[in-house]
């Protein structure tokens, strides 16, 4: 008996000693560092941080941005995640609100994420990146299209830390003035656009620019206000001009709109759009009124592509429905994001300042095939990339081409 209690008493000091080295030996490599991405659980995690708005006004967006991301974490993890270690995504909800999405930035930090996707609207993206440039924290954004989310618009500076998978709105009115002009061998142009939204006015800003650089002539110039139903009065303008093409940068529920009423005005130019286009021909009360319309996008359903279709079947069989832009992009925005981290020095603590600008470093050089197109980055962090050409054929939305 006495001997079994020795050996009993004897393992139990192996034991304590063991756990005793255990614990005053260095950490490997990153793991475990206070404060970095690696610090909860058994260091076998490194923390990504994600912010959009999954509920409130526009949840449609913060949502679609969320799955596409989470679809990207678990296939990612199922091919062994990153240098051995499980990718954990923290969440948090921001409601589409500027200041509470300030606090989660904050919150995300303090939990030690080694960079952050997101945010995912205009206003609060911008809020978040103005507060994380004391961090430098490394940060990608799916969705925010306005020019000052990447470059002070003050003075002029870039913010070196922030980067989108989403292309800007400037982009799109110039590729659909040198889509008119080379690829519909359009002479003339018309413009009917919203003046009480950025988004309208920056797109035909643009247009007009790069249409004058062509050498595309715009014959009537057309405006009305935000929340207008009743356009045949500019509508009769433009008619009267007889252009080869009408640009009316707005979204989908407006341009269905006008598309009744320009018909009604006996116009017959081919319509062009954006992005903001999308679904229209859920709202439009007659498709045919669009037929031979085109519009830009981040991305097409109907793009036969392998990467484009296997995304789309992953998505489907997830979700149990189809991706829209946002979903496409965030999962882009994802991929680019891992494959930075992916470059980063493992003896580089997670979190540490030098770190953060290596991750920066990293997705400045991006050179890669995504779900959306080629991507690298410009001087202001913007994407340069092809855009998906819509056309409306035969009451359907096919998709044209990249371009």
């Amino acid at each position: 008996m006495k001997k079994i209690i020795s050996l009993i008493v004897a393992a139990l000091l192996a034991v304590s000693c063991f756990a005793l080295a255990a614990c005053s030996q260095e950490p490997a490599g990153d793991a475990d560092q206070p404060g970095d991405a690696n610090a909860s659980g058994d260091g076998e995690t490194l923390k990504i941080g994600l912010l959009a708005p999954l509920t409130g006004e526009v949840a449609e967006y913060g949502v679609a941005v969320a799955n596409g991301v989470r679809l990207y974490v678990e296939e990612y993890n199922a091919a062994g995640g990153m240098n051995g270690k499980q990718i954990e995504l923290v969440e948090y909800d921001e409601e589409g609100d500027s200041a509470k999405a300030v606090t989660g930035y904050n919150s995300l930090v303090d939990q030690g994420v080694a960079a952050i996707i997101g945010d995912v609207t205009t206003g609060p993206t911008i809020a978040v990146v103005v507060e994380s440039q004391a961090d430098n924290m490394p940060m990608i954004t799916a969705s925010a299209t306005a020019a000052a989310v990447t470059v002070d618009p003050d003075s002029g500076a870039v913010y070196e830390n922030m980067f989108r998978s989403c292309f800007i709105d400037p982009f799109q009115g110039e590729k659909m003035a040198t889509f008119a002009f080379d690829e519909l061998g359009a002479k003339t142009a018309a413009i009917l656009y919203n003046t009480g939204i950025d988004y309208s006015v920056g797109l035909t800003d643009s247009f007009k620019e790069k249409a004058a650089e062509l050498g595309l002539e715009v014959v009537a110039e057309e405006s009305y206000a935000d929340g207008a139903v009743d356009f045949m009065s500019q509508l009769t303008t433009i008619a009267s001009k007889n252009p080869d093409v009408l640009f009316v940068p707005d979204y989908y529920s407006v341009v269905a709109l006008v598309a009744t009423q320009a018909n009604a005005a006996g116009v017959t130019a081919t319509m062009l759009g954006a992005d903001g286009w999308d679904t229209v021909l859920s709202v439009v009360e007659d498709a045919s009124l669009l037929e031979g319309a085109y519009y830009c996008a981040g991305y097409s359903k109907n793009d036969t592509t392998e990467a484009v279709q296997t995304f789309i079947a992953a998505y489907e069989a997830k979700y149990d429905s189809a991706p829209n832009m946002f979903a496409a992009q965030a999962y882009d925005a994802a991929a680019i994001l891992f494959a930075a981290l992916e470059k980063v020095d493992s003896s580089l603590t997670v979190g540490s300042d030098e770190y953060k600008q290596a991750v920066i470093d990293a997705l400045n050089a991006t050179d890669m095939e995504c779900v959306t197109g080629h991507v690298t980055y410009d001087e202001f962090n913007n994407p340069e990339k092809s855009a998906a050409i819509i056309q409306i054929k035969d009451g359907a939305e096919t998709f044209w081409g990249k371009y």
